[in-house]
C-alpha cells in the first residue's frame, strides 16, 4: 500500500498491467454489473444540468430510463449513501450509445468530444478499473478485478503499462498533478 496525504493506494494499482482493449470487449463494462456507474455527489448536479444538452446523444431507451428514474439514482452502500447512473431495464447504463460496429460508447463523452459540454463523464467511469471508496479517514484507491477485462490485462502485459500509467489523465483529474507526480515517484520506489 502507498499512502499519499489521505489517499491509500493498493499495490495492484502499481503492479497490475492494464490497457482497455475496446476492440475485444466492445465496452461491455457499461452494460454488465449490478448497478450503474458510481456518481459523486458533486456530479449529480452536473448530470441534471447537462441532460438537456446531451439528450440527443442518448438512445430512446436511455431517455426513457432517465426521465423515469432521474439523471442519477440513490444507491445505498454499507454505511455510506452513494449515487449511480440509472439503468435501462436493469441492464445497460442509461447513458450508453452504440457505434456502427456494435461497440458501446458513452453518450456523455461523445457530447464532451463534440464540445457540447465540458463534463467528460463520471469520474468513476474515467478511472475504471480503479474504484474509489471514501472511508472515515482515508480515500481508498483499489484495482477492481473483473473477468470481462481479461483482454485489457493481456494487452497491458503485452505493452507493459501499469494501471496507474494507463489512468494518468483520470488520476490527475481526480487528485491533481502533484498527487500523480508523487504517485509516479512512489511507484518507482515500490518496484
Amino acid at each position: 500500500m502507498i499512502l499519499i496525504d489521505d489517499v491509500l493506494i493498493s499495490d495492484d494499482v502499481i503492479d497490475v498491467q492494464f490497457v482497455c482493449n475496446i476492440k475485444k470487449c466492445k465496452g461491455i463494462c457499461c452494460v454488465e454489473g449490478d448497478s450503474g456507474a458510481p456518481v459523486e455527489k458533486s456530479e449529480t448536479k452536473i448530470l441534471k444540468k447537462i441532460y438537456p444538452k446531451i439528450k440527443k446523444y442518448l438512445l430512446a431507451e436511455g431517455i426513457e430510463a432517465i426521465e423515469k428514474q432521474g439523471t442519477f439514482v440513490d444507491e445505498p452502500d454499507d454505511e455510506y449513501t452513494s449515487y449511480a447512473t440509472p439503468l435501462i431495464n436493469g441492464g445497460a447504463c442509461a447513458y450508453v450509445n452504440y457505434e456502427k460496429d456494435g461497440t458501446i460508447s458513452c453518450a456523455i463523452e461523445k457530447a464532451w468530444k463534440d464540445g457540447v459540454t465540458d463534463f467528460r463523464k463520471p469520474i468513476s467511469c474515467h478511472l475504471y478499473p480503479i474504484r474509489i471508496k471514501q472511508m472515515e479517514t482515508v480515500t481508498a484507491v483499489n484495482y477492481d478485478v473483473w473477468d470481462i477485462c481479461g483482454d485489457a490485462c493481456s494487452l497491458g502485459k503485452k505493452l507493459k503499462v501499469p494501471v496507474y500509467v494507463f489512468l494518468k489523465d483520470a488520476l490527475i483529474r481526480k487528485f491533481g498533478d502533484e498527487f500523480y507526480t508523487t504517485l509516479e515517484h512512489a511507484a518507482t520506489q515500490h518496484k
